[in-house]
């Protein structure tokens, strides 16, 4: 365990399971090219990318419901008891300009079965071909609908890389507006921080499969557009403290071999600095993500702690 007593050390060597999937992620094509020039000749005149499709058996294992939001698809799943008390609002992770990948679909469903909570996916159109701005739209007005027929109290706010990113800066908006909060806030590897400023992020690029800090900086970017991508607006890592200090008890999960740990340990450290019910959780060489690897013994540690969470 770490001594700090806001980081723990979960998982202080990768599963056998998780090594065996990292081998296989070295081997395909990266989901992100590995510098600028290569990102930017992606994102240049491609096809406009679909989100992966809800696998049809899940109409079996839950009870689903759709529905559009700002011409957007919102899909929500329920146990198949009915309504969870507890209902969390999921942003999928991509960089804000990749779909809902098709891993983001059984990491939803474990944590609906794992955890017993009703969760909701905004299905929300890529930058740049949408702008960064309709994606907090669409954030707010799900939210919005969602505490309109939901005690905010038991509302968690959760979300992967840039989900996780657009989770806190949803919260972080509550609180400047002076709306109702959400209950609990958990973040999946956040993307904290658009510009990747800390030096110390540099040593951990080489064991990084998928992340690195040019495409990173090159995709914030793009992203921010005019606005400044080192602002607090976009780069949360930059928050005032007496703005962190009025957000929701907050857990996070991070792998040693991921870019965002560094920021990931800076934040939570400014949670508690603020007074903030923070705690980040630490796994030994486990990839950006890797609770979406969801038969190793890290990401099923990742839901137990998730539920315990939940129920506290």
């Amino acid at each position: 365990m770490l001594t700090d007593t806001t980081a723990e050390l979960r998982s202080p060597s990768p599963s056998l399971v998780l090594r065996a999937v990292k081998w296989l992620i070295g081997k395909r094509p990266p989901v992100f090219p590995h510098d600028a020039e290569g990102f930017a000749a992606r994102m240049n005149g491609r096809k406009l990318p679909e989100d992966a499709p809800m696998p049809g058996r899940f109409r079996q294992r839950f009870i689903v419901e759709e529905r559009m939001v700002q011409g957007q698809k919102v899909v929500t799943l329920h146990p198949r008891s009915g309504p969870a008390p507890w209902h969390m609002l999921y942003f999928h992770g991509g960089g804000f300009v990749q779909p809902m990948f098709t891993v983001h679909w059984p990491l939803v469903a474990e944590m609906v079965e794992r955890c017993g909570i009703s969760v909701t996916v905004p299905l929300y159109a890529v930058v740049p071909e949408s702008p960064h701005a309709a994606q907090d739209a669409l954030a707010d007005a799900t939210y919005a609908e969602l505490a309109a027929s939901h005690d905010p109290a038991r509302i968690i706010l959760n979300g992967d890389s840039a989900g996780g990113h657009m989770a806190l800066a949803l919260a972080l908006r509550l609180v400047r507006s002076g709306g109702p909060l959400p209950g609990k806030l958990a973040l999946f590897a956040p993307w904290l921080d658009l510009t990747l400023a800390d030096p110390a992020i540099a040593a951990v690029e080489p064991h990084d499969l998928m992340l690195k800090i040019g495409t990173l900086r090159a995709c914030g970017a793009l992203v921010a557009g005019e606005r400044d991508p080192a602002s607090a607006e976009l780069s949360p890592l930059y928050t005032p403290a007496a703005e962190l200090a009025q957000l929701p008890p907050t857990r996070i999960w991070t792998g040693r071999h991921d870019l965002f740990i560094v920021d990931s340990r800076s934040f939570a450290a400014k949670l508690r600095a603020a007074g903030v019910d923070a705690k980040l959780y630490e796994y030994e060489a486990a990839p950006h993500v890797f609770m979406a690897i969801t038969p190793t013994r890290e990401a099923k540690d990742v839901f137990a702690l998730l539920k315990a969470f939940i129920a506290s």
